[in-house]
């Protein structure tokens, strides 16, 4: 509602500037359909504003504050530049000429400033309480994402269950990584890199979430594997890696930069064992001792029941007596005691 009476505020003010415009002195003399002209030139330049803040919906506070940073920088430069070059302008004999050279000296000063802060706002934050504030408040750090866990598909998934509100990155040398992979004579491989484009335009179209492409190579890039570039990137922007790769998880923890795994993820939310409970599984496959049995639960987790061998097939009660738990999965391990339904008998 705010929004929309500052719209219209807006246009108001844009209509009185029209009618002040047609009522200059400029136009007393000029053909009559001119003041008319610019009177609807006015409103057609305040439609396109208001059409521009309508139809672009999400506005980067950072590309916001590095423009409006870049224009006061720009300002007091070319301020600066004017007072310096005072004794020239003083030489030229024309005032009009003049006026154009410190209009041409401010733009090209705020070009320049906008230009340099737009594209290093990641290397530079400004200190302003608002921004900080809203940062705090979210308590949010940027993910940097790792190849396998795009192909794997499930952070998006994850994203859009609104469980993470981070901001996403995607290196350009990740997405450079994907297409390879998708360009592979394998046809497996092909599968695996298309899956993880498919995921990342996933993403991308997805109006809530805030994926970043970083596309800028920094100096300690040169020569690094993909991986260790990972690692420098969320070191560079104080982020985390989203990987199910162990090796990368292993080595992100050596540069003490925080790791999300999805598979330890996953397993946190599934269902937990206590040695000494009964489960109820079916044995579906032998196992790799000679009396044991395999069966699955309803999420994945395998369970392998010693004593299961004979009843393969069959729906049976069991007593936990082990849980592993890694990052590659979950397994529970049991003794069978009866077959479901038999209580025991």
């Amino acid at each position: 509602m705010a929004l929309v009476i500052l719209r219209v505020m807006f246009l108001m003010v844009a209509i009185a500037l029209g009618v002040q415009v047609v009522r200059s002195e400029l136009f007393e003399s000029t053909f009559s359909a001119l003041p008319w002209m610019a009177f609807f030139g006015v409103l057609l330049g305040a439609g396109a504003v208001l059409a521009g803040d309508v139809f672009i919906r999400r506005k980067r506070l950072d590309v916001i504050t590095a423009v409006y940073f870049g224009a006061v920088i720009g300002l007091f430069l070319s301020y600066v530049l004017q007072l310096g070059l005072t004794p020239l302008m003083e030489q030229i004999p024309s005032a009009d000429v003049a006026d154009w050279v410190k209009l041409a000296v401010a733009a090209i000063t705020c070009y320049v400033s906008i230009s340099v802060l737009l594209q290093t706002r990641d290397d530079f934050r400004f200190i302003i309480p608002y921004v900080e504030f809203a940062k705090e408040m979210k308590g949010l750090k940027p993910l940097v994402l790792d190849t396998s866990v795009v192909i794997d598909g499930r952070i998006a998934d994850l994203i859009e269950t609104h469980a993470i509100d981070n901001q996403l990155i995607m290196p350009q040398f990740v997405i450079a990584e994907l297409q390879g992979i998708a360009d592979s004579s394998d046809k497996l491989k092909r599968g695996r890199g298309r899956r993880g484009l498919d995921i990342l335009n996933r993403l991308q179209s997805n109006p809530k979430v805030d994926l970043m492409i970083f596309d800028r190579d920094l100096p300690e890039f040169a020569g690094q594997p993909v991986d260790q570039k990972l690692v420098l990137l969320a070191k560079h922007l104080e982020g985390k890696v989203v990987t199910n790769d162990y090796n990368l998880n292993k080595v992100a923890k050596l540069h003490s930069v925080g790791v999300v795994n999805l598979n330890d993820i996953a397993n946190s939310l599934k269902p937990i064992f206590l040695p000494g409970e009964s489960l109820n599984v079916r044995i579906i496959k032998p196992g790799e001792d000679v009396r044991q049995g395999v069966g699955y639960l309803e999420d994945g987790t395998m369970v392998v029941i010693e004593g299961g061998r004979e009843h393969i097939g069959e729906m049976v009660n069991a007593t936990v007596t082990s849980v592993l738990q890694t990052s590659a999965g979950r397994m529970v391990f049991g003794k069978f005691e009866a077959t479901a339904g038999s209580n025991g008998q």
